[in-house]
């Protein structure tokens, strides 16, 4: 599936993809204790995919669990380096996948948060995470916090 031309912003009208066919505790699954690496965040990702997305209908490939641990090193890395540490994150089951929301103590927007995704021409020392993120997932959100920060939250497909 090429997943290029799949980017999209989420705007505060569009109606959140539900579960119809699970039971959902909550809106979202909030991690259990806090997360506060990437390394955490990509573990507790993929727990989340294999003990509540996967079904008898349907099963995550491999493939599509290294992209979703590709979106979450690059998430978690940005709200560490540049969004003042990682305050928090939620994974949540959609039909189609899963919905990543990383909380950070920043109230800046990344610039390239809603670019094309292409690639650097030149390597600076950083910026491939955002061109990653955007490639590898779509529905990209950027909303301020209550009490200051931000919460970036995308959605990466998993069909």
């Amino acid at each position: 599936m090429d997943r290029t031309d799949t980017t999209t912003v989420a705007s505060a009208t569009s109606p959140p993809e539900v579960m119809s066919w699970a039971p959902a505790p909550a809106a979202n699954a909030a991690a259990p204790a806090p997360i506060t690496t990437a390394a955490m965040a990509r573990a507790y990702a993929r727990s989340v995919v294999l003990e509540q997305w996967n079904s008898a209908d349907r099963t995550a490939t491999e493939a599509a669990l290294i992209d979703l641990s590709l979106v979450v090193s690059e998430l978690a890395a940005n709200a560490v380096r540049h969004g003042g540490g990682l305050a928090g994150f939620e994974v949540t089951p959609t039909l189609r996948g899963v919905r990543l929301a990383v909380h950070d103590n920043s109230d800046v927007v990344p610039a390239a948060a809603f670019g094309p995704g292409s690639l650097p021409t030149k390597h600076h020392g950083n910026g491939y995470g955002w061109p990653v993120i955007l490639r590898l997932a779509c529905d990209v959100a950027v909303d301020p916090r209550p009490g200051g920060g931000k919460t970036v939250s995308v959605l990466v497909p998993l069909l």
